[in-house]
C-alpha cells in the first residue's frame, strides 16, 4: 500500500473538489466541503491550488486538506477510510514534519471531522483541544418557509451579469466582516472556480439598500450543502435580516437538490448560533480543533 502526499496543480484541484463532493453525507460530522475551497477560490485558482494538499492511497485520492492560513489545516478523508490506521499514521507523519510542506514549525492547528481516527491520533500525540466550534444542520426534505414577520428582504441572485450587484455584495461583506479585502475582483475570481457552478450567491435588499449577503454551495443531488459566508451590513442589523437571508439560502439549496444545509461557527459567537437556530438549523455535537503548542 502506497500513500502519497501532493500539492495539486489547477487541474488536480478540480479533482480534489470532485472527491470532496462525493464524500459529503447528511448527519455525518461536519467536514471539509467543496464550498470551503470554492470560497477560498476568491484569492485565485493558483492560490487555491497552492493551499490544498491531497493524500493518495494506491493512486486514489483518500484525503484532502485546505491550508486556511499558514497555521491551520482543515482536512477530511474518504468516509470509508476515516478509521484507517495506515492512512492516519501517514498523515500524522506529514503533519508533524515541517519539511513535508504541510504545516510549519511552531503553534499550528488541525480541523478534522469529530470521531475521525486522525483526530484521536493527534490527541494521542499530545495535541491539545483547541477552539470550540458549533456545527448546525437544517434538513431540506420539506419546503423552506421564509419568515417575513420582521422587515422583509427583497432577495436577488448575484451571478455576475450585473456588475452593480457584485459591487453591492462586496460592500455588504466589507461592512459585515469589517474588512477592506472584500472587493469586486475577488467575487469574480471566486465565480470562475468550478465549485461556484453549483452555488448560489444571494443579496438581500432592505428597500433600496443592500443589507445582507450569503453564499450556499451544493455538493450535488442528495448531499448536504454549505453556508459560507453569511453577513449583514452594520447599518441593517437587528431587523431579522440574518434569519431571512439564511432561510432564503436554505430554500435555494433545496432547489439545487441538497439533502440538508450545514454551517459551522465559533461556539463563542452565541448570536450567530441563535440566528442559525432561528432559521431552522439544529446544533450538532461541538467540534474542537487540535492544536500543537509553539
Amino acid at each position: 500500500m502506497t500513500i502519497e502526499l501532493a500539492t495539486p496543480d489547477t487541474e488536480g484541484l478540480h479533482d480534489a473538489v470532485r472527491h470532496l463532493a462525493s464524500w459529503q453525507r447528511s448527519r455525518d460530522p461536519l467536514q471539509l466541503h467543496p464550498g470551503d475551497i470554492g470560497w477560498f477560490w476568491r484569492l485565485g485558482a493558483q492560490r487555491a491550488a497552492d493551499a490544498v494538499r491531497t493524500w493518495r492511497l494506491d493512486g486514489e485520492v483518500a484525503a484532502v486538506g485546505l491550508l486556511d492560513g499558514a497555521d491551520l489545516l482543515r482536512v477530511t478523508t474518504a468516509p470509508e477510510l476515516r478509521h484507517d490506521e495506515s492512512l492516519a499514521a501517514s498523515m500524522i507523519d506529514d503533519l508533524v514534519r515541517p519539511e513535508r510542506g504541510v504545516l510549519p514549525a511552531g503553534r499550528v492547528s488541525v480541523e478534522a471531522p469529530t470521531g475521525a481516527l486522525l483526530d484521536a491520533r493527534l490527541a494521542d500525540a499530545g495535541w491539545s483541544s483547541g477552539e470550540p466550534w458549533t456545527p448546525l444542520e437544517r434538513d431540506l426534505t420539506d419546503a423552506v418557509e421564509v419568515d417575513e414577520s420582521e422587515r422583509p428582504l427583497r432577495i436577488v441572485q448575484v451571478d455576475g451579469s450585473d456588475p452593480a450587484l457584485v459591487s453591492a455584495w462586496a460592500a455588504v461583506q466589507r461592512s459585515a466582516f469589517d474588512t477592506a479585502a472584500a472587493v469586486d475582483e475577488r467575487w469574480y475570481a471566486m465565480a470562475a472556480g468550478s465549485p461556484f457552478e453549483h452555488a448560489r450567491c444571494l443579496l438581500g435588499f432592505d428597500g433600496d439598500d443592500a443589507a445582507a449577503g450569503i453564499i450556499v454551495w451544493s455538493a450535488g443531488e442528495g448531499r448536504p450543502g454549505l453556508v459560507e459566508p453569511m453577513g449583514v451590513h452594520q447599518e441593517h442589523r437587528g431587523r431579522g435580516h440574518a434569519r431571512a437571508i439564511t432561510q432564503a439560502a436554505a430554500a435555494a439549496l433545496r432547489e439545487l437538490g441538497a439533502s440538508s444545509a450545514q454551517v459551522c461557527t465559533e461556539s463563542e459567537r452565541l448570536g450567530a448560533v441563535a440566528t442559525y437556530r432561528s432559521a431552522g438549523f439544529v446544533p450538532m455535537p461541538q467540534r474542537l480543533d487540535r492544536t500543537r503548542g509553539a
